[in-house]
């Protein structure tokens, strides 16, 4: 009879371990390229954003997670890792003058900014979360287009 409960034990002991190993949350890969920067002056900011009440973050303050990149040959990549499946958005800023703000003339930018799925911004195009937004669930790369103003 002892032998029969500790086998029970064990054997539930083992299927409790199984259960919490076969739960593992799945992460993924995020990789973010732009190009086209007009100089090499400064750092590309990659902004991340889970939450639509957060985008656009003009001060850079709400964001779910920040890279900064380097910048060669006018291009520049980062990764962001171990990111849970899920809606992101992505804000860029060709910091040129390494302050980690947007630098402006009267009301536009004089650096470069890009949002994930915008090829351009305008007045009948502002940025929002649910345009710049995508799902992500596998390990994924895009590429964003840097807008100069």
């Amino acid at each position: 009879m002892k032998r029969a409960i500790v086998t029970i034990q064990l054997i539930l002991i083992i299927l409790l371990l199984y259960s919490f190993n076969s739960k593992k949350d799945v992460a993924f890969h995020l990789t973010i390229e732009v190009g086209g920067l007009r100089n090499s002056n400064g750092t590309v900011l990659f902004a991340l954003y889970n939450r639509e009440d957060a985008f656009p973050d003009e001060h850079y303050e709400k964001y779910y997670k920040k890279l900064t990149g380097m910048i060669v040959n006018g291009t520049s990549s980062v990764m962001f890792e171990d990111l849970p499946a899920g809606k992101y958005a992505v804000n860029i800023l060709h910091d040129e003058n390494n302050d980690g703000k947007i630098k402006k003339g009267m009301i536009l930018p004089k650096e470069g900014i890009g949002f994930s799925n915008y090829e351009s911004i305008g007045l009948s195009n502002r940025h929002s979360f649910t345009k710049a937004s995508f799902n992500l669930h596998s390990d994924m790369k895009i590429k964003v287009k840097i807008i100069y103003l």
